[in-house]
């Protein structure tokens, strides 16, 4: 139904650039990944479809987690990791995750991050269902940016590395079972071949799938649905998480009002003013997200209302300003003041815990295949991410990735991969694009995964929403030539896959709840669910360490 590419192309016509490692993406993942592989002499390229600025990374509020204080341990993180995960995290990429993120926080100071202090020390905040001080943030509430900005800089400075902004990675060149490079789209339509001796995939998560989401625009699917087309193994896509407040006023858009707020003493309050939390979860406020998104759901159906409020009032205007000065400015913009309003929120898609399934060294079933950052799925983060472990999971798997391209042997010149086929063509008998507007598809798409494939779900759901997909695939038979054009395909195609996938577990664990399943079951479900282009959904079972 998904054919293996999204064009039609003879490579022998396409003009070709080699490099030695090609990046697609940028975020924390890309830029770190890239800076890594700089140092050991490696000739990298990287591919971003807007800017090194315009990722996921850039809108991260809340910080990123790592054992610093005396009083933490490793030991502490990953009971918390896996806790959070409700049973379907990765033991051993866990454990990787936990001893190796004190160190890859310490290479991005080197690098020139700079977190805020608090007397001298590292200041470090706790989040939901993290049972220490573990949040190392920047500038307040603007972590992301921070490292960004640091990771940049860097970047640009090293003549190791190439940046191609405004260009659009099409689709993966692979043959017997090795990863070659990726066909590329220029600002003016040009297409390119860019072989490397390996390439890894840094392209961010599925935001977009939603009409109501914290993910910048560039969120759409691409490197996932890539990786599916080339016969990646796709893993866990029914976990998508949905951040329980985000900026829901007229007029603004869905900015994510970090979880370092309620980390900080705020309060949710439905429209009638009441405190709500303590009829759900123990740890009220600082409960996992899924369930938090939850309780805030049936309180808005309770009191049939379009949000909930988030109460900080009652800490003084200091620490409000000086702790959270992007949301306070934020909110100010449309009138609303931290420091005596409540602040209108309802829950918004924030989070993939799926997409490419790697190993612990970040490689995907297919040799020279690399992914890293929201776009993986390496295991720690299970069913629901714990709060702030994306960023570390970014460095840590990052530098695992560099270290392991680095003992892969040369890959043969790119006439041994004409040699399988002197032309290596694709001729999908592709007719002309739709007249149907892309941005009507795509906002189709969006409500069908809103009310059938959100934070509740049924088989009649699930299938309606699955028969609706359906309607579109002829789309993938189209001559595609606009980014918008891709990015719709690669939206299809994850929205199938984030559908199929929910249908098939038929239990309700973290983000994953189906209201005609609600009970968890780890008798039988307690394993991953993987997809393949050919071979379809299969299971894998967790391995427990």
């Amino acid at each position: 139904m998904i054919a293996p590419y999204l064009i039609d192309f003879s490579l022998d016509e396409l003009p070709h650039i080699e490099t030695d490692v090609i990046i697609v993406g940028a975020g924390i993942a890309g830029l770190f990944a890239a800076i890594k592989a700089s140092s050991r002499q490696q000739r990298v390229l990287m591919i971003t479809k807007k800017s090194l600025f315009d990722s996921n990374t850039r809108y991260a509020q809340g910080g990123i987690a790592a054992v610093i204080a005396e009083e933490d341990s490793p030991a502490y993180h990953r009971t918390d990791t896996l806790v959070a995960g409700a049973g379907l995290c990765s033991p051993e990429a866990v454990n990787v995750l936990v001893h190796e993120g004190p160190d890859g926080v310490r290479e991005l100071m080197d690098m020139g991050t700079t977190f805020d202090l608090e007397n001298g020390e590292l200041a470090l905040t706790k989040e939901g269902a993290h049972s220490h001080r573990r949040i190392l943030h920047a500038n307040g509430d603007a972590t992301g940016f921070e490292i960004v900005r640091a990771l940049a800089e860097k970047v640009s400075s090293l003549p190791e590395v190439t940046v191609w902004d405004d260009h659009f990675a099409i689709d993966l060149v692979s043959a017997q079972g090795e990863c070659y490079g990726v066909i590329v789209q220029r600002p003016d339509g040009e297409r390119v071949f860019v072989s490397g001796q390996a390439t890894i995939l840094c392209t961010g998560g599925t935001g977009q799938l939603f009409r109501y989401t914290t993910n910048p625009e560039v969120a759409t699917g691409d490197g996932i649905a890539m990786a599916y087309r080339a016969g990646a193994y796709i893993q866990d896509m029914e976990f998508v998480q949905f951040h329980p407040t985000a900026l829901c006023y007229p007029g603004a858009p869905r900015f994510l009002v970090s979880e370092a707020v309620r980390g900080e003493g705020a309060v949710l309050r439905n429209i009638k003013g009441e405190r709500f939390m303590e009829k759900y979860h123990h740890q009220l406020e600082l409960a996992p997200r899924d369930v938090v998104a939850r309780a805030i759901v049936s309180e808005m159906e309770a009191t049939k209302s379009t949000f909930v409020y988030l109460d900080i009032t009652h800490e003084s205007e200091e620490l409000i300003k000086h702790r959270f000065p992007t949301i306070y400015d934020t909110c100010m913009l449309y009138g609303l003041d931290m420091t005596t309003d409540w602040i209108p929120v309802a829950p918004a898609a924030h989070y993939m815990m799926g997409g490419i399934k790697t190993d612990l060294n970040g490689e995907t079933n297919i040799r020279r295949l690399f992914a890293c950052g929201e776009v993986s799925s390496t295991g720690v983060h299970g069913a629901n991410r714990l709060a702030s472990n994306s960023l570390s999971e970014a460095i840590v798997f990052g530098r695992r990735i560099v270290d392991r391209i680095s003992q892969l042997s040369p890959q043969p010149k790119i006439c041994t991969l004409l040699s399988f086929d002197p032309k290596l063509s694709y001729d999908g008998k592709r007719h002309d694009c739709p007249t149907q507007p892309v941005v009507e598809r795509r906002l189709k798409l969006q409500k069908v995964m809103v009310r059938q494939v959100g934070l509740r779900r049924t088989a009649e759901g699930l299938m309606k929403s699955l028969d609706e997909l359906m309607r579109q695939v002829s789309f993938f038979q189209a001559k595609l030539t606009k980014r918008e054009e891709f990015e719709f395909a690669n939206l299809l195609t994850c929205a199938m896959l984030v559908t199929e996938s929910a249908y098939w577990r038929e239990e309700s664990r973290g983000a994953h709840y189906r209201e005609d399943f609600p009970e968890r079951d780890d008798e039988y479900w307690r394993k991953h669910t993987l997809v393949h282009r050919e071979r379809g959904i299969t299971e894998e079972r967790i391995n427990d360490v």
